[in-house]
């Protein structure tokens, strides 16, 4: 048979590929709606900013500096408070867990203001059951006295303390919107989500029907049934990508401040892994329960939690941090948060791409040698 022959069979089966995706409505419901939904999710329902911390407000003094600070507390963004001149009042809303911490102006803080030696004795009580809001309600509020005590330098002129503002300024997340780093690590989850599932799925389902079996008595080679696979659901892949991409610029307004062209051959080639680990799932269990369940355990758990997406790898435990390094999504997040965020960082993107060049050689070697046409 000619090398043309090969292609034109080849063609065949991809646009059979095609006419069964079309006609299967899960496929469609994986590759477009699944995105759809956890883009939503994950950009209206995950969130590590903290714009209206409930807070109690404790005034023991009354005096026009002690209101002056808490007026700069009322009238922040970062604070819903309950205000109250005695912290018994305030402390079973702790317990119940309505408010997450208390300010305590006490009513000698005007005396300790004009003590140049001393510091204001502000007390702040933080709800310790939730480390990571209780670490925001002392940063936020150690901040929030600093910009008032800047502002009384320089309106009152006050004698005794220092006369100088911090000018702070953040580089590529500029606003500090947690938003514009979820969402590009997010894309990284969803691809794996996606990719793995689509051909785990999809051929399990070929081989409890038995079109797979049909499809073995024909004179097409293990290699041409495998490409039609590949480049049919690699297609709809990169389909769902760009729409998961113009999602999070158009609508979350996410910078893209790199290459789209470089975004897309980085997205490519982790497709090309993720739909390697499904179609490998596949093949060994023929299954399609069995197949779901291990691309959720193999492909979406390691891709949340050891890619670096919401929890830093450098916190994590040796060990933890070496399996991170088997982890496809690791590289792909890296890639992503540079592209969006910085921009065409060369050295970093070409480490990672090279890095999941060698995954896919990996699994697609292993593929070749557990893909066998026959029905045993």
């Amino acid at each position: 048979m000619t090398k043309r022959d090969k292609l034109r069979r080849l063609k065949a089966l991809i646009i059979k590929e095609f006419h069964q995706i079309v006609r299967d409505p899960s496929s469609l419901l994986i590759s477009v709606g699944l995105p759809i939904l956890l883009l939503f999710l994950y950009g209206f329902g995950v969130s590590l900013d903290l714009n209206h911390l409930r807070l109690g407000l404790v005034l023991e003094d009354t005096s026009p500096e002690a209101m002056s600070f808490a007026n700069s507390l009322i009238g922040s963004r970062y604070f819903d408070l309950k205000i109250a001149k005695d912290r018994r009042e305030l402390e079973p809303h702790i317990i119940d867990g309505s408010i997450r911490g208390m300010v305590i102006v006490p009513s000698y803080f005007t005396d300790f203001r004009h003590r140049p030696e001393e510091v204001a004795p502000i007390q702040v009580i933080a709800d310790g059951s939730e480390t990571n809001t209780a670490n925001f309600v002392q940063n936020y509020v150690r901040g929030a006295y600093q910009s008032w005590l800047q502002g009384e330098v320089i309106s009152s002129n006050l004698t005794g303390l220092p006369a100088v503002t911090l000018q702070t300024r953040y580089w590529y997340n500029e606003q500090l919107e947690s938003r514009n780093f979820l969402i590009p690590g997010s894309l990284a989850i969803i691809m794996t989500l996606i990719g793995t599932l689509l051909t785990a799925l999809v051929v399990s389902r070929e081989w409890e029907r038995g079109t797979m079996e049909a499809l073995m008595a024909t004179p097409v080679g293990i290699v041409e049934l495998v490409m039609a696979k590949l480049i049919s659901y690699f297609i709809l892949g990169m389909v769902s990508m760009t729409l998961c991409v113009s999602f999070s610029v158009l609508v979350y307004g996410v910078p893209l401040r790199g290459s789209i062209l470089l975004l897309a051959l980085v997205s490519a080639i982790f497709l090309i892994n993720a739909l390697g680990v499904g179609l490998l799932i596949s093949t060994l269990t023929k299954n399609q329960f069995v197949s779901a369940q291990i691309s959720i355990v193999v492909g979406f758990l390691p891709a949340f939690i050891l890619s670096g997406f919401i929890f830093e790898i450098a916190s994590m435990p040796f060990l933890i941090r070496m399996v991170t390094y088997a982890i496809p999504a690791r590289y792909f997040v890296s890639c992503l948060q540079t592209l969006f965020l910085v921009g065409n960082v060369w050295s970093l993107i070409l480490f990672n791409v090279a890095i999941m060049l060698v995954m896919a050689s990996v699994i697609y070697f292993t593929i070749s040698r557990k893909t066998v046409k026959r029905l045993d």
